[in-house]
C-alpha cells in the first residue's frame, strides 16, 4: 500500500493593531527561546511581535534580531488609557469579552460596536485597541445601571450558543444564572445583562409573562408543587424517574407503593411539569453541506507517523518495521481511511482546507505542543488527534482558550474535563448503559446471571442498575435454574444478562432459557465480548434461537454502506479495510460534515447525532466538562444466522 503526506501550511493575516509611535526595542534571540517567553519578558503579546516580525511565524532563529513594540506608555494593558474627556482606548487582553468590557466602562453593545466597526467583521481579538466613548469617568461608568436583558431558552439551544449570541462567556452566563449550572431547561428565562428585581420570587408554574417576571428552576429549599400522574403502558420505574428528574430512591420515597412494582393505571404523586428538566434526546440525521464556498473551514489531523524514528532505525528496514510495528500499521490504516473521507469531501465540494502533521508521539511524549505553537493551530475549526489520550488532553488544554474542538479518535478513556475535548469512543460504562436503556425502553423484565469472578460487572450492576436482580447459585456454585425461572414474567420480554466464561454455567443458563420458551418470551444478553460462546462447546444454533443480543461500538455485520466502502477501499489500496481504516473514514468524514453546517461544531454536536459506515456519533456534554460519545449499536443474532441491528 502506498502512503504519502499531504501537508498544507497556511498563513493567517491579522488586522493591524495600533502601536505606540515610540521607536521599537530590539531583541537578540537566544537558543531555546520562544515567542511566548519573549512576549512575557517585554509585557507584550505574541500578536504584537508577529506584527513587526512576520517572518518569525515560521520559527525563531538563534542570534537573530527581532523588533519589540515599545509599550512603555502602556505597561498595564488592562488599565484604560485616557485620551480626552470623552474618549478612552482599551487594549484587548486574553479572556476578555465584549460583555466584560461594556460592563467595565458602562457602555452599550451598540455604542461600542459603533465606535469600533471592525468588531462586527472580525470579532473581538487579543491585541486590538478599542475606542471607548463615555460621558463619565471609568469609576462612575461602572456604576451605570445596566438595562435588564432576558433570553428565553428555546429547544436545542445550548449555553455555548446563547453566550456566543450575546457576546458573553459561559462562566458569565452561569454566574448571573447559577441555577443552570447543572442543566439548561427549555423555556427558562435567563438574565443576560442587568440585575434581577429582588422582590420577584416565582415558585412552581410561572403565573405571569410580564417583562419583570423571571422563571427560576426549583430549589430544594423552595416549595415544590405536585400533581397526580397515571402510569402508562410500557413505563417502568427507571423511565418514570428519568421523566420527572428524580432518583429511583426519591421516587419510591414519594410513592411507597412502588416498592411492590409499577402497574399500569397506578396513580402517582409527581413534581409538576414546571420543575421537570427533560434531557434532549438527539435525533439521528444525515448532515448536508450548508455553508458557501467563500466561508472556508480549516481542519487539522495530528497523526503519529513517527517518521524520524522510522528513518533513524538502522536495524530494521521500512518493510520489516511495517510488519513488526502494530502502532505504525494502525496509524497508516487510520490515515488511509481519513484520506478516503477527504477525497469524498472534495467530490461533495466541501469548502475545507486540510493540514496533516506528524505528532511524533508515544504514550509519554509528543511534538504536539511545538506543532500547535509553530503552525498557529488556534485558528483551526477542528483538530482530529492525537491518538494517545494524554497527548489529546495536552492539545485540548493548549487550545481551550480559543475553544478549538479536539477530537480524540481512538481512546476509550473518560478523559479530563476540558470543554473542547470530544471522546469519540464510548466508555465501557456507556456501552453497558446503552444495553440496559434499550431493554427498559422495550419494557423488558431484566435479570442477571453473573459469575462471581466477574467482579467488575457485579459492581457495575449494583451501582448503576440497582433494580436488576441476580439469579441465585446453588451451594456447589452451579446456577439455580429454579431461581431463574421464578423471575420470568408473562406478556413481557424477559432479558437474561449473562456474564461468565464458565462453559457449564453458560450451558445451564441456555438450557433453562430454551426450556422456558414455550411459556415465556426470553432473550439472551451479554454486555462484553465472550470468547467461550465462539467455541465448539456452545451450539451456534441455540444462540440464534435465543437471539443473543449485545452492545457494540461498531456496527458488526454487512450493510449496503459497509459493502460500498469496502469495495472502494479495496480498489484504492488492494486490501480490505481494517477496523482502524473504517474508523479513520468515519471520524474524519463526520467531523468535516459538522464543520459545514453554518454553525459551530459544538452546536451541531448538541443538536444532532449521526451514523457513518460503522460508527455512531451521539455526543453529550459531561457534567465536569467536555463531551462523551453515547452512540452504541445494539446487535443481535437473527434466526436466519445473520447479525442485525436491533430497532
Amino acid at each position: 500500500m502506498k502512503y504519502f503526506f499531504a501537508i498544507f501550511i497556511t498563513m493567517v493575516l491579522f488586522t493591524n493593531t495600533v502601536f505606540s509611535q515610540e521607536k521599537p526595542i530590539t531583541h537578540k534571540v537566544e537558543k531555546g527561546e520562544t515567542i511566548v517567553q519573549i512576549a512575557l519578558k517585554y509585557k507584550v503579546t505574541p500578536f504584537d511581535i508577529y506584527q513587526l516580525n512576520p517572518d518569525v511565524r515560521n520559527g525563531l532563529k538563534p542570534n537573530s534580531i527581532i523588533l519589540i513594540p515599545n509599550k512603555s506608555t502602556d505597561k498595564t494593558p488592562s488599565v484604560p488609557v485616557k485620551t480626552n474627556g470623552q474618549t478612552l482606548t482599551h487594549l484587548v487582553t486574553p479572556k476578555e469579552t465584549l460583555y466584560g468590557i461594556e460592563k467595565k466602562y458602562g457602555v452599550s453593545d451598540d455604542d461600542l460596536k459603533r465606535a469600533n466597526p471592525f468588531i462586527e467583521k472580525d470579532g473581538l481579538q487579543i491585541g486590538q485597541t478599542l475606542v471607548i466613548s463615555v460621558k463619565n469617568s471609568p469609576k462612575n461608568a461602572v456604576a451605570v445601571q445596566e438595562k435588564l436583558i432576558y433570553h428565553d431558552v428555546l429547544p436545542k439551544e445550548t449555553k455555548y450558543s446563547i453566550s456566543r449570541k450575546h457576546g458573553i462567556t459561559i462562566a458569565e452566563l452561569e454566574k448571573r444564572n447559577p441555577e443552570i449550572v447543572s442543566g439548561l431547561p427549555i423555556g427558562y428565562r435567563l438574565i443576560i445583562k442587568g440585575n434581577s428585581p429582588k422582590n420577584v420570587k416565582v415558585i412552581g408554574e410561572v403565573a405571569s409573562k410580564k417583562e419583570d417576571a423571571i422563571q427560576k428552576p426549583l430549589k430544594a429549599s423552595e416549595e415544590i408543587t405536585y400533581t397526580n400522574y397515571a402510569v402508562q403502558p410500557k413505563e417502568t420505574l427507571y423511565s418514570l424517574s428519568k421523566t420527572f428528574g428524580m432518583s429511583q430512591e426519591d421516587f419510591i420515597a414519594l410513592n411507597p407503593e412502588l416498592k411492590n412494582g409499577v402497574e399500569i393505571g397506578m396513580i402517582l404523586k409527581v413534581p409538576s411539569k414546571a420543575s421537570v428538566v427533560e434531557e434532549n434526546k438527539k435525533e439521528y440525521t444525515a448532515l448536508s453541506k450548508k455553508i458557501g464556498f467563500g466561508d472556508r473551514k480549516k481542519m487539522v489531523l495530528l497523526l503519529p507517523f513517527n517518521i524520524s524514528r522510522v528513518e533513524g532505525d538502522t536495524i530494521n528496514s521500512t518493510s520489516t518495521r511495517l510488519k513488526k510495528d502494530k502502532f505504525l500499521n494502525m496509524t497508516l490504516d487510520f490515515y488511509a481511511g481519513a484520506l478516503m473521507a477527504i477525497d469524498s469531501a472534495k467530490v461533495l465540494g466541501l469548502p475545507i482546507d486540510i493540514e496533516i502533521y506528524d505528532s511524533e508521539e508515544t504514550k509519554n511524549s509528543s511534538s504536539v505542543t511545538s506543532i500547535i505553537k509553530k503552525n498557529n493551530l488556534e485558528t483551526a475549526n477542528a483538530i482530529i488527534g492525537p491518538f494517545y489520550q494524554s497527548n489529546a488532553e495536552i492539545a485540548a488544554q493548549l487550545l481551550s482558550e480559543n475553544n478549538v474542538p479536539v477530537i480524540s479518535p481512538l481512546s476509550k478513556d473518560v478523559g479530563s474535563p476540558f470543554s473542547n475535548l470530544y471522546q469519540t469512543i464510548p466508555t465501557s460504562d456507556e456501552v453497558k448503559n446503552a444495553m440496559f436503556d434499550y431493554m427498559r425502553a422495550h419494557n423488558g423484565n431484566i435479570m442477571a446471571v453473573v459469575d462471581k469472578k466477574k467482579e467488575s460487572i457485579v459492581q457495575y450492576i449494583k451501582e448503576n442498575q440497582k433494580e436488576v436482580p441476580f439469579v441465585a447459585f446453588k451451594e456447589n456454585g452451579s446456577l439455580s435454574s429454579e431461581s431463574l425461572k421464578s423471575m420470568l414474567v408473562k406478556d413481557r420480554m424477559n432479558y437474561v444478562v449473562m456474564e461468565t466464561g464458565n462453559t457449564w454455567m453458560i450451558k445451564t443458563t441456555i438450557g433453562a432459557m430454551l426450556g422456558s420458551m414455550s411459556g415465556y418470551q426470553v432473550q439472551l444478553v451479554i454486555l462484553e465480548p465472550n470468547e467461550t460462546l465462539d467455541t465448539d462447546e456452545i451450539k451456534y444454533l441455540n444462540l440464534t434461537k435465543l437471539k443473543l443480543m449485545y452492545p457494540s461500538v461498531t456496527r458488526d455485520g454487512h450493510t449496503d454502506a459497509t459493502s460500498i466502502f469496502d469495495k472502494e477501499y479495496r480498489k484504492i489500496n488492494n486490501i480490505y479495510p481494517s477496523d482502524f481504516a473504517t474508523r479513520g473514514f468515519d471520524v474524519t468524514f463526520d467531523t468535516m460534515m459538522r464543520l459545514v453546517q453554518n454553525t459551530s461544531f459544538e452546536e451541531t454536536v448538541n443538536s444532532a447525532a449521526t451514523k457513518q459506515v460503522e460508527n455512531k456519533f451521539e455526543y453529550y456534554k459531561k457534567p465536569d466538562g467536555g463531551y462523551t460519545n453515547k452512540g452504541v449499536f445494539i446487535m443481535y443474532y437473527d434466526n436466519d444466522l445473520t447479525l442485525k441491528e436491533a430497532n
